[in-house]
């Protein structure tokens, strides 16, 4: 088993982290924060739109079984990657299209997928997704840790 982890941030974090858990190969995932200002933010405070983070969901993955391109393009086909700071109902700079990169690989491969959608037409306007090196994670309260699961749901809007 060769362990990774990839942190993508497409909206709001509930459904984001139960698509993932979808993938066969998925071993863990958890929902929190990620790229603003502030030490151990809250819930609350990264609504206010003034941290910096986005809501984002940290996927631990076996990458025998599960290749970072499909992750990728999960990733890319749950959300509008067009939206600037929006997803469906939710705007804020919490919600933006990003991908937070462990590893050069991740990021190479990242900028690639962008790249290689932008010329294929798929989409209307150029991909806004932002490609950054990952910084600290600060994980969710826990009620937010698999929030659809506990609460009998497979989805919400995205």
């Amino acid at each position: 088993m060769a362990l990774e982890k990839a942190i993508f941030g497409a909206g709001c974090f509930w459904g984001v982290e139960a698509r993932f858990n979808e993938l066969i190969g998925v071993l863990d995932t958890q929902v929190g924060y990620a790229g603003g200002s502030l030490e151990h933010p809250t819930y609350k405070e990264v609504c206010t739109d003034r941290t910096g983070h986005a809501e984002v969901v940290e996927v631990t993955y076996d990458n025998s079984r599960l290749s970072y391109e499909t992750l990728l393009d999960t990733f890319f086909a749950m959300h509008d990657p067009t939206q600037v700071n929006r997803q469906g109902p939710d705007w804020g700079t919490q919600y933006r299209t990003v991908i937070f990169t462990t590893t050069d690989a991740q990021f190479t491969q990242a900028r690639a997928k962008i790249a290689e959608l932008n010329a294929s037409g798929t989409y209307r306007l150029p991909i806004a997704t932002q490609v950054q090196p990952a910084p600290t994670f600060w994980r969710a309260e826990e009620y937010h840790q698999r929030y659809l699961e506990k609460r009998g749901m497979v989805s919400c809007h995205i």
